[in-house]
């Protein structure tokens, strides 16, 4: 099943095979794409991925989370990206990038923002809290940046609503003490979120989907049923969700194995009807095609497997006696007989 064709809005891809973003933190000062990002992304493709979403990439000069963040904040950057995607694109598979924000877990600024002043902790700067006017700002920063992922051909965009940034710290009331229209219930904390994903609806109508931390593993927090409801405040404007967790806080209570997320990707599957992208420590052909048969997720996103082997979708279609297209150049590789 893993192998079978999907559709994400009207985006179709070869495999169900999801490349997540991950961090590589080898821009420069600028923000711009590198060498090492199009060896990194492009090997990925060739390798059989069927979707490629780029690392976090910052909307914001003063929003990366570290000096060597990808950026999408300003028109040079456009040039670069487009060149990322055409590489990619000549290597047969989709590539979508994720829009994000650091926010209180920022190490690019010495002026932290956050809904509210609460440090992350002693090795992060204290956050000023962000003003109406700056929220704004934010919101039409998320938009202009979908402005140029649409110049760069991207063929989706996730937003970064995940793992303690900036979003995420508007969603959970862990790190919103706001009491005004951005703090309180659980509406007026996703209103943020609810006013981006508005803005990128302007102006682009390509597939579209956010990260979420469905779960932020510590008392008082966000769990599966509070991102359910958050989820669906959105799901007119939205075409899935891809499901992780925690990074909110320091002291968070989670156990770790692999598919350990994919129970709450099937919980947000059925509260929200949405596409979904599961994962979490994916690392064999059997968990992925556990996790898509019991119908708890529609794609599977894989991280760290990819980093170690970027040709694992070839290399499991193999050991399975699947048979895939390979690239052209590899097929002498194709029979192991021979």
């Amino acid at each position: 099943m893993i192998f079978e064709p999907f559709k994400i809005g009207n985006l179709e891809l070869k495999n169900r095979i999801v490349m997540p973003p991950m961090c590589q933190y080898s821009s420069d000062n600028a923000g711009s794409v590198k060498s090492w990002h199009i060896s990194h992304y492009v090997a990925r493709a060739i390798g059989g991925v069927g979707l490629i979403i780029v690392e976090a990439t910052a909307i914001d000069p003063d929003g990366r989370i570290s000096p060597n963040d990808l950026g999408i904040w300003d028109d040079s950057h456009v040039e670069g990206l487009k060149t990322l995607v055409e590489r990619v694109h000549e290597n047969g598979a989709k590539i979508a990038i994720q829009l994000a924000h650091a926010g209180r877990k920022s190490k690019a600024t010495d002026d932290p923002v956050a809904p509210s002043a609460v440090r992350y902790s002693e090795h992060y700067g204290h956050p000023r809290e962000l003003t109406q006017d700056e929220i704004n700002q934010i919101v039409e920063k998320f938009q202009n940046a979908s402005k140029r992922a649409k110049k760069s051909g991207f063929d989706g965009i996730e937003i970064h609503a995940a793992h303690g940034y900036l979003i995420n710290e508007f969603l959970s009331p862990l790190t919103n003490k706001r009491t005004d229209r951005y703090g309180g219930s659980i509406e007026k904390r996703a209103r943020i979120l609810i006013e981006i994903i508005s803005a990128i609806r302007e102006v682009w109508d390509e597939p579209l989907w956010i990260r979420v931390s469905a779960s932020d593993y510590a008392k008082g927090g966000n769990d599966v049923d509070d991102t359910i409801d958050i989820l669906n405040f959105l799901k007119d404007k939205i075409d899935g969700v891809n499901v992780s967790g925690g990074g909110l806080v320091r002291d968070q209570s989670v156990k770790v194995y692999p598919g350990y997320m994919i129970d709450n990707a099937g919980r947000v599957k059925i509260g929200t009807n949405l596409a979904v992208i599961g994962g979490g420590l994916i690392n064999s052909l059997e968990l992925s095609e556990y996790s898509l048969n019991s119908e708890k997720c529609d794609l599977v996103f894989v991280g760290r497997q990819l980093l170690r082997d970027p040709y694992w979708p070839l290399k499991i279609a193999h050991e399975a006696g699947i048979d895939i297209e390979w690239p052209v150049q590899y097929e002498r590789a194709k029979d192991v007989t021979k």
